[in-house]
């Protein structure tokens, strides 16, 4: 039975498992992080973030003030492991759960009988008998659920559902579905989500809870697709997508998205190849979505290289790299491929405007011509303004600013300004 002076592990500190180990040690347990990132450990050591959450840095310091929170390379033994770690998928879009063994082979020698291992990794259907039986050939003296009618450890999976920017809010609020191996495995993780979760915790199968998260997202990704398709026939036609989409949303059973220039972020833009992995045949619909969404980041390059050549742009203001607004996280960005695609074949100059980076990502970072600079340096220095991202910064940029200058706004921020 846990309880308060049970060792909680997160394995993995990124965006999901460093808020997810601050909020469980602030509901009094003894919380162990690990990653295998040296410069991570070191920096969450120091007090200091790794990435930009809203309050991550003052609850951080906070929680390492209240000795229930510290920061190891390695695994140690404890209670329950969350296994936070990504799940990416590889040049032809087979999922690579080589971030995921790795972690599994390194909790192995620590585990221990009547330990809970919860993988919270959003995973292809499958993937968390796949753990259980990683487990069971790196550790022939435990027996497993599923396979033993007295198993020694138990094995579930609760996907995480939160939202960039309002991670540690929706990791308390949100219901939480949890899927266990067998129903005693499910039993006891919902027992300890219970304990810091306030939303409601639905008991799943293991496949099923899988299933949901990936379908979620594909969803998601099918109803964007849309939205971009629309905005592209609008491109061809002449005519104003944002009218079109804000007039067809006044029928009461019609809610068009937002288009934007694709689809970003280690969720939407990935998880829909998990499901088409395990249904090639069966997943015509999902499949076009993704290309849908990969076509229209394709599209708005296409657009800004002929706005190029016609208009003779000498600046280019790209505002905005990461996938979504007012986070830092440029995972699968369309905005970051668009300006590095188009910055790497561009003679002139280059100013990227992100207010939520420090310095510029690799793949335009080696580009000489290409600065990371202030809003207004790059709204007064640029001939032409992309805008890819819609920051709050960019949503008051007086109309004057941007008067003489050659526009594309894939966000719609500024269509009423001229």
């Amino acid at each position: 039975m846990l309880n308060k002076s049970s060792i909680i592990s997160v394995i993995g500190l990124g965006y999901v498992g460093l808020p997810t180990a601050l909020v469980i040690a602030n509901r009094g347990y003894t919380v162990i992080g690990v990653d295998t990132n040296d410069k991570v450990v070191n920096q969450i050591n120091s007090g200091k973030v790794p990435l930009f959450e809203p309050d991550l840095d003052l609850i951080l310091k906070n929680t390492i003030k209240s000795y229930k929170f510290s920061v190891s390379l390695v695994p140690q033994p404890s209670d329950v492991f969350i296994i936070s770690v990504p799940t990416p998928f590889k040049k032809n879009k087979v999922p690579d759960l080589k971030y995921l063994r790795k972690a599994v082979q390194n909790i192995a020698p620590v585990i221990s009988k009547n330990n809970l291992i919860i993988l919270e990794s959003t995973s292809p259907v499958g993937t968390t008998e796949k753990v259980r039986d990683w487990l069971a050939r790196l550790r022939l003296d435990l027996n497993m659920p599923g396979t033993s009618e007295e198993p020694d450890i138990y094995i579930a999976h609760s996907p995480e559902r939160v939202l960039p920017g309002k991670v540690f809010k929706e990791l308390i609020e949100n219901d939480r579905v949890i899927g266990g191996i067998t129903p005693e495995c499910t039993g006891k993780a919902i027992s300890f989500y219970n304990s810091f979760v306030s939303g409601e915790c639905h008991a799943t199968s293991a496949k099923t809870a899988e299933l949901i998260k990936l379908s979620e997202n594909a969803f998601r990704d099918n109803n964007i697709a849309f939205a971009n398709e629309i905005s592209m026939i609008c491109e061809s036609l002449n005519v104003d997508v944002w009218e079109v989409i804000e007039l067809a949303n006044m029928h009461p059973r019609v809610d068009i998205l937002n288009p934007g220039p694709g689809v970003g972020g280690h969720c939407i833009a990935v998880d829909p190849w998990f499901i088409v992995d395990s249904a090639p045949h069966l997943t015509p619909l999902i499949q076009s979505a993704r290309k849908v969404n990969s076509n229209k980041c394709k599209t708005i390059i296409k657009k800004i290289r002929k706005k190029i050549r016609r208009e003779n742009i000498q600046n280019i203001g790209f505002l905005g790299l990461s996938y979504k607004a007012n986070i830092d996280d440029l995972r699968e960005s369309p905005s970051l491929q668009i300006a590095e695609t188009v910055s790497n074949k561009f003679d002139g100059k280059v100013f990227v405007c992100e207010p939520n980076i420090k310095q510029l990502p690799e793949g335009l970072k080696k580009n000489r011509n290409t600065a990371l600079v202030s809003l207004k340096k790059c709204v007064d220095g640029s001939d032409l303004l992309v805008l890819l991202t819609d920051h709050k910064e960019f949503l008051d940029v007086p109309f004057e600013k941007l008067k003489g200058k050659k526009v594309i706004d894939t966000r719609g921020v500024w269509r009423f300004k001229g």
